[in-house]
């Protein structure tokens, strides 16, 4: 029987359901966007982020791409923010075109934590090896961005540390030729834009260390598929909290799975619930922990079942992030409205259960007592939750322009967006930290 981890109890309410503010000076965010795209390595442990900003007219015209601007952009975050709101303990890979590398700005970012990612349009020329030298020195790490080999790029392959390959641009049957020109040097060599688990393995025999896109939120709907029995016991408890059904029809779920029950009562008995007499038994558990904190623990501990390493899977992560950012922005939407706010909060947790299930989200659904707001959001990304839940697809994906229309249409500031994003992004991370 699979034993269920605890999220090191998540701190319990705290990490639940903290709404702490997460103020930004309007004047720096009001016209940015920023998205975090996780670098994994083979066991798909998040090592870094890359950061793509944009700043611009949010207009009608769509946004621009302007370098300098972006520039300003990424130093106003991280001197407003630190770098650990930003990238938390994670290395970020940052886009430099040759204006931007040759700058003096550079310098102002934390050297130890950044990677400078030099676009293909960086001409090797003797300033700009001269410049990677100084910025070497100063602790920066390099890498090349979509890379294809010419000699003249020799000098800079003796500097980098990280050469990214874009497999959207690159024929798998030219990959291993690639490979073989960089396999003798000291260089992780990083796959970009995977979108199948297949491109992750074959990428992996090849030599690749590190992985960049989001091949594992890809629905992979098995037929017949028979689900891990401790999943569908959390699923039948999520079905019995939003069907509202009574404590001792819970309790009997729960003692189907003995570890689940234990963690439930490290859960309530945490020194964070403040309590002062031990809770001994489950009904009492129950009552103590409430029913939302209860359906948000259970949300989040569908997706770690298994193994321990599960909990800091890619898949948790960005469903966590999907449902926060999506709770951040229902509050901007409808304040005052706690319901519609929990509704955003699990219409993004539940949004990759098709993939972590591996069978389609209507079976999936037809397990839960969920409205049709709900439903309609899951299933075809319509209504103002599945607004809110294609929008925060979008800014995944980077698609500033898309998440621009979207936003204009629901309303919500610039601003907001971009503070709700990296307030999901500092949750999630809490929830990281926890877990190591």
């Amino acid at each position: 029987m699979n034993s269920l981890p605890t999220n090191s109890d998540l701190k319990t309410q705290t990490a639940l359901t903290s709404h702490t503010p997460f103020v930004m000076d309007t004047c720096e965010t009001q016209e940015i966007f920023l998205a975090h795209q996780p670098i994994m390595d083979t066991n798909q442990n998040t090592v870094a982020y890359e950061l793509l900003f944009r700043s611009g007219n949010f207009g009608v015209s769509g946004v621009t791409d302007d370098m300098a601007a972006s520039a300003a952009v990424i130093l106003n975050t991280f001197s407003h923010f630190g770098a650990e709101k930003v990238i938390g303990q994670h290395l970020g890979f940052i886009n430099i075109n040759t204006e931007l590398l040759m700058s003096d700005m550079l310098e102002l970012l934390p050297h130890d934590q950044i990677v400078l990612e030099l676009l293909e349009s960086v001409a090797p020329s003797s300033d700009v090896i001269q410049r990677c030298y100084e910025l070497r020195d100063m602790g920066f790490r390099l890498a090349l961005d979509d890379f294809v080999y010419s000699p003249a790029f020799e000098p800079l392959l003796d500097l980098v540390d990280y050469v990214k390959i874009d497999l959207l641009a690159t024929s798998l049957e030219r990959l291993p030729a690639v490979i073989d020109r960089l396999r003798h040097r000291p260089l992780k060599l990083i796959a970009e834009k995977l979108e199948s688990v297949e491109q992750f393995k074959l990428c992996s025999s090849l030599g690749f260390t590190l992985f960049q896109g989001y091949y594992f939120a890809r629905p992979a709907i098995i037929s017949g598929k028979k689900a891990d029995p401790a999943r569908m016991v959390l699923l039948r408890l999520l079905g019995q909290i939003l069907g509202d059904d009574e404590n001792h029809e819970i309790e009997k779920t729960f003692k189907l799975q003995p570890g689940l029950s234990f963690n439930l009562l490290r859960l309530v008995n945490s020194v964070a619930m403040g309590l002062r007499n031990p809770v001994s038994s489950l009904n009492q558990a129950l009552v103590v922990l409430g029913r939302r904190q209860l359906q948000r623990w259970i949300q989040l501990l569908i997706y770690t079942v298994g193994n321990a390493s599960s909990q800091n899977s890619p898949l948790l992560k960005l469903a966590a992030k999907r449902g926060k950012l999506m709770e951040l922005l229902a509050i901007e939407q409808r304040p005052g409205r706690s319901d519609y706010h929990e509704r955003a909060f699990m219409v993004g947790m539940l949004s990759l259960l098709d993939v972590l299930f591996e069978i389609p989200m209507q079976d999936i659904l037809s397990q839960l007592s969920l409205n049709d707001e709900v439903r309609e959001a899951l299933l075809d990304n319509i209504g103002p939750l599945g607004q809110l839940l294609s929008l925060s697809k979008a800014l995944e994906l980077a698609d500033f322009e898309v998440a621009t229309i979207i936003m204009v249409q629901a309303g919500i500031p610039p601003a907001r967006l971009t503070e709700a994003n990296l307030q999901a992004f500092c949750w999630v991370g809490d929830l990281e930290r926890e877990n190591d």
